[in-house]
């Protein structure tokens, strides 16, 4: 018996439409995500501005720099005060360093303040 070898890319195409299904119904759910979020976004910064320094870089830094500051991806962060003054810190933060530290993680007044809470770490 001879088998049909069409099937088997019936078989790819029917699967490959339904992942794109799958993918174009989830890139819904989250652009309605994001929509909302831009909508509520006036309210989170309130907060992140409200919050204390050691919770912003639990926040944003230690999956880089480690939930102690002892490394990880990113470098060991426990005695950057006594290499940085606050000012060069908070230069890194809102601007990033080399390829791998991102600009814009902090900016203005949250970054001030986390720049002058890791500047205390010496």
């Amino acid at each position: 018996m001879r088998r049909n070898p069409v099937i088997p890319f019936a078989i790819i195409a029917v699967l490959g439409i339904v992942a794109m299904i799958i993918v174009s119904a989830a890139g819904i759910n989250q652009r309605e995500a994001i929509q909302n979020e831009e909508k509520n976004g006036g309210e989170q910064q309130e907060e992140a501005a409200s919050a204390n320094p050691e919770e912003m870089f639990q926040s944003k830094c230690a999956s880089c720099h480690g939930g102690d500051l002892s490394g990880g991806a990113g470098p060991n962060l426990q005695k950057v005060g006594s290499k940085y003054s606050a000012e060069e810190i908070k230069d890194i933060i809102v601007n990033g360093k080399g390829s791998a530290m991102p600009a814009g993680l902090y900016t203005g007044e949250e970054a001030t303040k986390l720049a002058e809470w890791l500047a205390e770490k010496k």
